[in-house]
């Protein structure tokens, strides 16, 4: 195994970093710095072209962070400048807080003595690999996928490799992280007559290179999915008894209770979940979980974007709604516990209350027995999309793969897509049935509405629900 090794970028800016904190702790009731120093890599393979290149999550650099007589102001630096770092700080903090006359006046910020480190461990790493070995990987991967049928038309695969590096400091805290996450795709596409159908298979995880083994081993599924796919008859819209996959068990959590539950939308008055808190919203055998420190997965780390550590939240408990997720500002207006879910998309955004690693508790049912329950219904598999309107819960998610169950088998029948949809409590509340399986998968990103992207993670295991389908 390899260990993440520290930024020396972040870890050679340090000394300043603490003088200038010291010294500005004087003169402000809060004072904290951010520094980060992320770097990662794109490859993909597509017909007639092999590319490599930088990742859409490179960032480096710092924010500063000054609380005066409860408002709170920030400043970013690119980098570090020349000549006396506090008093360059403090001639651009000042301003924002003298102009802040009607500004928002939280609480003292919490600055609890902390010093710790966390550095992730993967099996090979990307980055001491060449480029072309990595590009031959994946074309070794698409290559297979087209041979596989004539039917398949077009095939492509990709990865992407991040390493993470963040340090923060207070007066009382010194905490420091640098891991790595990676995450791949091989995506197809197959024609029949007039039919023609998209497939994929996603792949994520605090790994390194090893990843790219997954992606090998699952082209043979892959391609047998597709050519059944190009079979699929269009969905007979109504409701349904159905068995959710563990990726789109995942996303009902996310979109369901991820989103409604992020507390700064409380503040905002933008969110229902306030008004169930305390009250069931989901049947009694549910149990749902957002925490980087819950499970480990794309969405994990030390501690987030405002220096605090990683917490687990329970935001339902046997089908209660407990609790919400929470950035430092929200948590403090509403007088709770930061759950250390304060996430920037890169140091120079602000921080929002953002899901980390979202999912559902596994049950005590089997596959087999949830499928030999069913009279009529259908398996939903493969996430294509979701949304959900957090002040007025109703979810939507569309699936590319819907398998018929009949007197509790599989018929072999498959509808592509499935649009699914229904109101939230309902949704949860029909839950009877809850696998012992568990998966999670962080191949994507999550937006704050359409910004403010950050890497997260979702799943569970496979749940049995009644939706509306079309």
């Amino acid at each position: 195994m390899h260990t993440c090794p520290p930024s020396d970028f972040l870890r050679g800016a340090a000394p300043r970093l603490k003088e200038a904190v010291d010294a500005l702790s004087k003169r402000y009731d809060y004072i904290s710095v951010l520094g980060t120093d992320s770097f990662g890599a794109n490859y993909a393979a597509t017909p007639g072209e092999l590319r490599a290149g930088d990742s859409n999550w490179v960032e480096r650099g710092f924010v500063f962070r000054a609380q005066k007589d409860g408002v709170v102001a920030e400043h970013a630096f690119n980098e570090l400048p020349d000549g006396d770092l506090s008093e360059t700080v403090r001639r651009a903090l000042d301003p924002i807080l003298a102009a802040a006359a009607s500004a928002r006046r939280y609480p003292p910020l919490p600055d609890e003595p902390a010093r710790q480190s966390w550095f992730g461990s993967i099996a090979r790493d990307p980055f001491t690999a060449r480029p072309e070995d990595i590009l031959e990987l994946l074309s070794k991967a698409r290559n297979a996928l087209s041979g596989s049928s004539a039917e398949i038309v077009y095939s492509g695969a990709r990865a992407e490799f991040m390493r993470v590096a963040k340090l923060f400091l207070s007066p009382n805290r010194e905490l420091e992280q640098a891991f790595m996450w990676a995450q791949a795709y091989v995506v197809a596409v197959g024609k029949r007559g007039d039919a023609t159908k998209e497939d994929y298979r996603s792949f994520s995880g605090l790994k390194g290179l090893e990843l790219l083994d997954e992606v090998v081993e699952a082209v043979p599924d892959l391609a047998t999915e597709l050519v059944d796919m190009l079979g699929a008859v269009p969905m007979e819209p109504g409701e349904y008894d159905v068995i959710m996959d563990p990726d789109v068990t995942g996303t009902l959590a996310h979109e369901a209770f991820g989103h409604g539950v992020e507390t700064d939308m409380f503040v905002k008055g933008r969110a229902k979940a306030p008004e169930y808190l305390g009250k069931p919203v989901a049947s009694p055998i549910v149990q749902m979980w957002d925490g980087a420190a819950g499970v480990e997965h794309c969405g994990s780390f030390l501690f987030d974007d405002e220096g605090r550590l990683a917490t687990k939240t329970r935001i339902i408990e046997n089908g209660i709604l407990k609790s919400g997720i929470s950035d430092l500002g929200s948590a403090l207006t509403l007088g709770v516990p930061p759950s250390g879910n304060g996430r920037r998309q890169a140091f120079d955004h602000k921080a929002y209350a953002r899901m980390t690693n979202t999912y559902i508790d596994p049950g005590s049912s089997t596959f087999e027995d949830m499928l030999a329950s069913i009279d009529h219904g259908w398996l939903l598999q493969k996430m294509n999309s979701g949304m959900e309107d957090p002040k007025n819960w109703g979810i939507q998610l569309v699936v590319m793969i819907g398998r018929e169950i009949r007197a509790g088998k599989l018929t072999g029948k498959i509808a592509s897509p499935v649009v699914c949809s229904g109101y939230v409590p309902d949704v949860l509340s029909a839950i009877t049935m809850i696998s012992k399986d568990f998966e999670l998968s962080g191949s994507g990103y999550c937006g704050k509405g359409y910004k403010e992207f950050v890497k997260v993670s979702s799943g569970g295991p496979y749940v049995k629900t009644r939706m509306r389908l079309g």
